[in-house]
Formats: C-alpha cells, sequence, structure tokens
C-alpha cells in the first residue's frame, strides 16, 4: 500500500463508501481505485488527485497532504547513486534488499532522519 492509498481508503471507509461508488463519482473503475488502494498502481495522475480532493470536499492542509502523498507513493522507486559517496550506493542497495523487513519503528527512525537532515 502507498502513503496516498492508505489516506484514500481510510477517507472513504471514514464515510462509509464502497470502492464502486467512489470510483463512480470520479469516472475511474473500481478495479483501477482498488490498485490504487493497494499500491499496485503507479502515482495518480495530478488531474485525479484534485478530482478526489474535490470529491471529499476537503481544504488548506488535508488537501495538501493527499497532493504530498500522491507525489511519494510511487510504488517502484530508481536510485540514481552516481556521482555519490560509495556508502550512498550501498545503503540504497541494502535498502532495498531489506525494507519488507523494517520494523516500523526503524522505518519511523529513518524518516526522522530524513526530516532533520541532521
Amino acid at each position: 500500500m502507498t502513503p496516498f492509498g492508505e489516506k484514500i481508503r481510510a477517507m472513504r471507509e471514514a464515510r462509509g463508501l464502497t470502492q464502486a461508488d467512489m470510483a463512480a463519482a470520479l469516472q475511474i473503475s473500481a478495479a483501477y481505485l482498488s490498485a490504487l488502494e493497494h499500491g499496485h498502481r503507479g502515482r495518480p495522475s495530478w488531474a485525479l488527485v484534485q478530482r478526489i480532493i474535490t470529491y471529499f470536499n476537503v481544504i488548506w492542509d488535508e488537501a495538501e497532504d493527499l497532493e504530498a502523498r500522491a507525489r511519494l507513493s510511487h510504488p517502484r522507486v530508481t536510485v540514481d547513486t552516481s556521482g555519490l559517496n560509495p556508502k550512498a550506493t550501498y545503503f540504497v542497495n541494502r535498502l532495498a534488499r531489506e525494507i519488507g523487513q523494517l520494523p516500523e519503528a526503524t522505518l519511523d527512525r529513518l524518516m526522522a532522519v530524513l526530516t532533520d537532515k541532521r
């Protein structure tokens, strides 16, 4: 699941909506919506994100959060480490191999490091 998929699924479920109803309102297939929610599709288009924002009638911070989540929801990321320190290449390769086994607390610590950039 992607950050965007997680968020729209939670918003949909909190409102008691089915995927079929939401998909029909957005003029997309229920299968595509399901794939978005489960992270089996890439980032949604800007236009679709805007339709979802309108559909849920969210504004300001929540709309910005959805847009940011969409930008950060590509399920298959490529990282180019050419020209960087060899440690960067080593780290990215280790992360790619082991990310599925990292506990949530470790992911939180890594996110904190990226957020602080200290």
